[in-house]
């Protein structure tokens, strides 16, 4: 705005502000000076602007927070992979990885405190552990001292035959118990990507379970595609509940389950027989899974899969989901929000387009805002970690960069810890995994 040199001593200093606006006082409070300093009359006028413009200038600097990543320890080896964040603001965060150990793998865990991840502790070790960097293992906090983990161990001698193992431990982690599996299937297929929930004094799971795969491949994919299982385990290590939730779905696509003021809700990516491919939702009701349903309907025609799976996230009847779609061959970041807890959801939103990766993280925020993270990929063959805010009324909010230095097949975590946002992601440097952390305020955003 330019400044009236010429403005009358009548024009009260309360007009005067109104009259530059906000804006303007920040950008022209160094040039009010040099314009009336000469004209003893206005003096006052002066005195009063310049208290008006010290007063807004702090406002505007309190108000900026920048967004600068502080970068968080890991304390993980080197090479390590495959990390995985669970729990909440209430149950604390606890961060799992695979690292290489005296005999074998290693499943290890952290937990976030004041800042800082915690010195690791160790789940279990093992020869025949399946490490991948998309399929995560887990240790979830249950509550009161109560914690699960789960792993994928080898269970014959092909490629993708390997089981879901789980164990559990009522004393933070100190001893756990004899490892068991949540299917009883027995073939030598796959069984993987899963999330875990607490439910009382159970936990519950849901996983994706290839025992079809054993059955010979014809035109009908149904007979032998993948499928989405669940079951429950309770505190005596008794299976109870088991249930096919679909009969057929994506292939290698991470799973996610929130917590809504009707219980469980589960995402997961789908597969139709002619091969579309998108998101849909299942809800625990009255002891069981009700069939899924599309979150959207993107029309993703793919032959294969993406490895490329959803986000949830929930706070009483509000439910966020994010995820990735490739439909028409333009890769795009997607957002939902529903108010009935899942039941239904209204168009979706679209967070970003070009050329993102996907692999997705969601949060709430207050006021039913929710924070996006997703993989973008970079000039130098990697990916940028990144993220915006989404407002309950789909407004976005800048897109920030968290980290530039993340591998491509990495699965970014994101958490919140009380002010804070808490990421992890993997890095591949000379060809070597390792793991890197970062937090920024939530005001930044």
């Amino acid at each position: 705005m330019i400044v009236d040199a010429e403005i009358k001593p009548r024009l009260s200093w309360r007009r005067s502000i109104q009259a530059f606006g906000a804006e303007s006082i920040c950008a022209t409070t160094g040039v009010i000076t040099d314009r009336f300093s000469h004209n003893a009359a206005m003096r006052l006028l002066i005195t009063s602007l310049l208290t008006g413009s010290l007063l807004l200038l702090g406002a505007c600097s309190e108000s900026v927070v920048p967004f600068e990543p502080q970068i968080v320890a890991v304390p993980a080896q080197v090479p390590s992979r495959g990390p995985r964040i669970a729990g909440d603001q209430s149950s604390g965060l606890f961060l799992s990885w695979m690292e290489p150990g005296e005999d074998g793998a290693a499943l290890r865990y952290s937990t976030y405190t004041d800042g800082t991840w915690s010195e690791g502790k160790g789940v279990t070790t093992g020869r025949d552990m399946f490490v991948n960097w998309a399929d995560m293992p887990s240790v979830t906090p249950l509550g009161d001292g109560r914690l699960a983990a789960h792993w994928l161990q080898k269970s014959a001698d092909l490629t993708y035959a390997y089981d879901v193992v789980y164990t559990q431990s009522v004393d933070n982690g100190n001893t756990w118990s004899e490892p068991m599996r949540p299917h009883t299937d027995g073939t030598p297929t796959e069984h993987g990507f899963v999330s875990t929930f607490s439910d009382g004094s159970r936990t519950g799971l849901i996983w994706l379970d290839g025992r079809k795969m054993v059955n010979e491949v014809t035109d009908d994919p149904t007979a032998s595609g993948m499928t989405l299982r669940a079951a429950f385990i309770d505190e005596n290590l008794e299976l109870t509940d088991e249930q096919l939730v679909d009969e057929l779905i994506c292939d290698c696509c991470q799973t996610d389950v929130a917590i809504a003021a009707s219980g469980p809700v589960a995402v997961y990516r789908d597969r139709s027989v002619a091969e579309i491919r998108d998101i849909s939702v299942t809800r625990f009701v009255d002891g069981r899974w009700q069939p899924g349903k599309p979150i959207a309907a993107d029309q993703w025609n793919i032959p294969g899969c993406p490895v490329n799976g959803p986000s949830i996230a929930a706070d009483g009847d509000t439910v966020a989901v994010a995820w990735f779609t490739g439909a028409e061959g333009r890769p795009v970041v997607k957002f939902g929000l529903s108010n009935d807890s899942g039941a239904t959801f209204p168009a979706p939103v679209e967070v970003i387009g070009g050329s993102v990766l996907g692999r997705v993280g969601l949060v709430m925020l207050d006021h039913d805002e929710v924070a996006v993270s997703w993989l973008q990929s970079n000039s130098s063959g990697g990916g940028d970690v990144m993220v915006r805010k989404i407002g309950a009324d789909g407004t976005l909010g800048p897109a920030h960069t968290v980290s530039h230095g993340a591998g491509s097949f990495s699965v970014p975590q994101l958490a919140r810890a009380d002010d804070d946002l808490v990421f992890v992601w993997t890095e591949t440097v000379d060809s070597v995994d390792q793991i890197a952390s970062a937090r920024v305020p939530l005001a930044a955003l």
